[in-house]
């Protein structure tokens, strides 16, 4: 008879102490974002009543942890299929992602995470599988990887959120939501730009420290 391995008990408690500063941080970071873009979000919001009228949110459902479904927030940017004039700069500047602060709140999201997936995404993109669970063992994120490094395919990002997951910590979560304010101010292609090589050095460095080590 196999008995599965069990984690060490000071293995447990980082474990648990990581999640609860994680958890500390995404609530945090959440309050703040949601008292301190409170004018912006209030400005917004009459800007589409504006243009076209209610409602103000679109709600979706989206895969979270464990691939268990939630509703995510967004302020609406369509009609009829349609971007409107006042969801075009909405999409421009984020502001439309906003609400998601408050999927964060809620425990269905974290700051930085893998991308908040739909059903249909995931049929599309051939991730039903077991070998793709990996990416459902965190929250997914108001950003990540994928949003700050520019994911050129759907093997690209996969890739890329895996090493994330594999490498996660509090200064990497830190670093990604420092490189998404900077997107707001250098724009995507500078920053993607600057964030891949980052990740090719980090990488190369990696590469060399493994095949320094002794056999």
């Amino acid at each position: 008879m196999t008995h599965k391995a069990q984690p060490a008990p000071s293995e447990a408690v980082v474990g648990r102490a990581q999640a609860l500063a994680q958890s500390l941080l995404d609530v945090s970071l959440s309050a703040v974002g949601l008292v301190v873009l409170s004018p912006a979000l209030v400005a917004a919001s009459a800007l589409i009543v504006l243009d076209d009228g209610a409602p103000l949110l679109f709600r979706q459902e989206r895969l979270g942890q464990g691939r268990v479904p939630f509703r995510l927030l967004k302020l609406r940017t369509m009609r009829d299929g349609r971007i409107t004039r006042a969801g075009k700069w909405l999409r421009t500047t984020g502001l439309d992602e906003v609400p998601q602060f408050w999927n964060v709140v809620r425990g269905e999201m974290s700051v930085v995470g893998p991308r908040p997936l739909t059903q249909r995404d995931v049929v599309r993109l051939g991730w039903h599988g077991p070998e793709h669970d990996v990416r459902f063992f965190a929250k997914p994120g108001l950003t990540g990887p994928v949003q700050v490094m520019g994911a050129i395919s759907a093997a690209d990002s996969l890739e890329l959120e895996r090493e994330y997951l594999a490498r996660r910590s509090m200064g990497l979560d830190l670093a990604i939501i420092g490189a998404t304010a900077g997107i707001l101010v250098l724009g995507k292609d500078r920053v993607h730009t600057r964030m891949r090589q980052a990740l090719a050095s980090f990488r190369r460095h990696s590469q060399g420290a493994r095949v320094a080590e002794p056999g």
